[in-house]
């Protein structure tokens, strides 16, 4: 049904004249909630108030954003478009505090790193050293999450840049493959395989599993998802998490058996807490990507990081970024 309120030009002089921020900032809570009383909470404002704030908002664009009614609760085509840009300019704005306060000094600010879990990288790792030794006033955060909510992050310009898996490659995104890393499958010392010499894929059929959330035919650990096929293991994961630690986690404790990289366990292993399964040869491969916005105003520490990590990136082969 079109949509039914005031109608005005899309005149982009206009919307930039009369579009109020606090009407965007609340629109972007609604688009992430689940309804208007939901993210009536999320901003401590009441339901009326939310409500009239998304219809003078749809008045101002003369565009329905969200279909609402009994049971659905969703945004429009206009509404997908509104939030993709809304989540840009609400980082913008949330940086400039951070960009005033480092105007006065070049090598001064803050970096904030999205980073998948358990990232081992020595180039990774130098490039920090370099960095902090060259810039001792530079801050740095690193907050561990899933791949999708770390690229997430930097679209948003919530984080400097990401260390995480990728999918599919957004035009608005530059990416940098940092390492190359191999998976193999693992139990733990409970299982019944563990310690058991000269076993086949077919000693694995029907054994129950755990994995990542990312461990499927169409997302970032596709040529994990079909090692784990070919080894017929059980269909039901028992287990998933997407956090490394939690899957190892749930393999060492007996849940089942699960894909983890193999040079990240090696102290595992030779402590006894792991048992490497077949395959034992071409096990797939994982790249490992550094991703930052283009389009983000960077401070100068964001700047001097990133460009170190690329130029360690663009003088090593990936012979030697590559773990096994």
């Amino acid at each position: 049904m079109p949509y039914s309120g005031m109608q005005h030009s899309d005149s982009p002089e206009r919307i930039a004249r009369e579009l109020d921020w606090n009407l965007l900032r609340t629109f972007v809570a609604l688009a992430e909630a689940r309804s208007v009383t939901e993210a009536a909470e999320r901003l401590r404002l009441k339901q009326p108030t939310v409500s009239n704030a998304l219809k003078r908002l749809e008045d101002r664009l003369g565009r329905r954003l969200i279909h609402r009614s009994p049971g659905r609760f969703e945004l429009t085509d206009a509404g997908r478009l509104l939030h993709r840009e809304a989540i840009e300019i609400h980082g913008s704005i949330l940086r400039l505090g951070t960009l005033m306060r480092e105007i006065t000094d070049a090598v001064q600010g803050h970096v904030r790193v999205a980073m998948a879990s358990h990232v081992i990288c020595p180039l990774f790792d130098e490039a920090l050293n370099h960095f902090h030794r060259a810039h001792p006033r530079a801050t740095l955060s690193i907050d561990v999450s899933a791949s999708r909510e770390a690229i997430a992050a930097v679209t948003a310009r919530r984080a400097s840049f990401a260390v995480c898996l990728v999918r599919d490659r957004s035009p608005r995104l530059e990416y940098r493959r940092l390492y190359r890393e191999y998976f193999g499958l693992f139990c733990g010392p409970t299982h019944a395989l563990y310690g058991r010499e000269g076993l086949t894929k077919a000693d694995l059929a029907g054994q129950s599993s755990v994995s990542f959330v990312t461990d499927q035919m169409n997302d970032a650990l596709r040529s994990v998802a079909l090692m784990r096929a070919e080894a017929e293991l059980d269909e039901r994961i028992v287990g998933t998490s997407a956090h490394l630690e939690e899957v190892r986690r749930m393999i060492v404790a007996g849940l089942g058996v699960g894909p983890l990289p193999i040079h990240v366990m090696r102290r595992d292993i030779e402590d006894g807490l792991l048992w490497r399964l077949p395959p034992y040869d071409n096990p797939p491969a994982i790249d490992v990507h550094v991703v930052w916005n283009p389009k983000a105003r960077m401070n100068r520490a964001e700047e001097v990081l990133i460009a170190e990590l690329v130029r360690r990136i663009e003088e090593t082969p990936i012979a030697e970024r590559t773990y096994l």
